[in-house]
């Protein structure tokens, strides 16, 4: 008889406990709905009064991951708790003490940690690989005043001569990166608050853009290469269409227009409020200038580099609109300034990046778009540039 009831106790323990489960949104916040449960933990469980009882404080702007470890994407809670949370950079602050998460989660299955030796090491590589960069008889330039930080918002002209002085145009805009670069660059309307409008042809110029760059050269492949064994992206094609959509999907700055992208911002420019924003290409500069739309000011750094690549901080009216420290990488091939600017963002998002360039130091700085989203919940490209440093 004592057997007997010590079997029933313990049946009605478990059953107890397996009902407690059921009843429970531990570890199931964002998940769809599944019969096999009693009560949902998805946002249309409310609507449809059949929320858990620990719904609201399991799930429902939660900010820790306390019973949410390893749930899936669900737009929305303020803070995520899976793999990929690292790399989108919205993990919820205690994800690393209660999931074991360390950072990575990339699209190719959990990612491991990048430390920044490894960023480091990768970059010296791909500053190898940099074949298509100019050379010392293609590209001259001459940056003539340097100015303390302090001066920089004086918007005076203190150099009577264009920054760049030479390029070899038919060495250069030839190669098949530099000219798939320069079909992109001239897609996009400069102020924000205009919605930006793509034809058929533009759209394949974006995505033949990333193929030359990324597929077609070995720069390109190394990045990829470097990015798949630390679990980034499980394929080419998906670490492609990730760039596609972080670099050319289309985000509102101004006027609820769909007027910007990571791309426009960082390589051909905008105007906001009176003001250049972003323009970090040396390629969109050289070109503006030499129509006569750009007046070169003054630069406020100059790196360490004797060659090229080498980093300025530049003065300059666009047109009539001021940028007061526009900051790029000079004289480098496009797919090494999608490289390098790729590189951080995906491994850096909303950070200092550190590089290392022929053995000297570069930081570069990204900043995620964070009002919406593409993908599982991924941050389109908010800025990158180099970080000058300040005087």
């Amino acid at each position: 008889m004592k057997v007997i009831l010590l079997l029933a106790l313990c049946v009605t323990l478990f059953c107890q406990g397996y009902s407690n489960t059921l009843d429970s949104c531990q570890g199931r916040c964002g998940y769809g709905t599944d019969s096999n449960f009693s009560c949902q933990c998805n946002p249309s469980c409310e609507r449809f009064k059949d929320c858990c009882s620990d719904y609201a404080d399991l799930c429902k702007g939660s900010t820790s991951c306390k019973g949410r470890c390893g749930e899936k994407y669900n737009s929305q809670n303020k803070c995520h708790c899976n793999s990929k949370c690292s790399q989108h950079d919205n993990c919820c602050s205690d994800y690393a003490d209660l999931c074991g998460g360390g950072g990575g989660g990339g699209s190719g299955g959990g990612g491991s940690v990048i430390s920044d030796a490894e960023i480091k090491a990768i970059s010296e590589t791909l500053y190898a690989l940099d074949s298509n960069k100019a050379s010392a008889s293609e590209l001259v330039i001459d940056p003539q005043a340097l100015v303390p930080d302090s001066q920089t918002s004086s918007q005076t002209d203190l150099s009577s001569r264009p920054l760049f002085r030479y390029l070899d145009e038919e060495a250069l805009f030839s190669k098949p990166t530099y000219a798939a670069f320069l079909a992109v660059l001239d897609n996009y309307q400069r102020m924000t608050g205009q919605a930006e409008d793509f034809s058929p042809q533009q759209l394949a110029e974006q995505e033949a853009f990333l193929r030359e760059t990324m597929s077609n050269t070995e720069l390109g492949r190394e990045l990829f290469s470097f990015l798949y064994t630390k679990g980034r992206y499980a394929s080419e094609e998906e670490f492609i269409h990730d760039l596609k959509m972080m670099w050319f999907g289309l985000y509102s700055r101004n006027n609820n227009k769909m007027d910007s992208s990571g791309f426009e911002h960082i390589f051909a420019g905008e105007v906001k409020g009176g003001k250049v924003s972003g323009f970090h290409n040396w390629i969109q500069f050289y070109l503006l200038e030499k129509n006569g739309l750009l007046e070169y000011y003054s630069h406020s750094f100059n790196g360490p580099w004797t060659t090229y690549p080498d980093v300025l901080g530049m003065q300059f009216k666009w047109d009539g609109y001021f940028k007061q420290v526009g900051s790029a990488i000079i004289g480098c091939s496009p797919e090494f300034d999608l490289a390098m600017y790729s590189l951080c963002y995906i491994t850096r998002p909303g950070k200092q990046c550190h590089l290392s360039l022929g053995g000297k130091a570069l930081v570069i700085q990204t900043y995620t778009w964070d009002k919406t989203f593409y993908g599982d919940g991924k941050k389109f490209i908010g800025s990158a540039f180099p970080a000058t440093p300040r005087n």
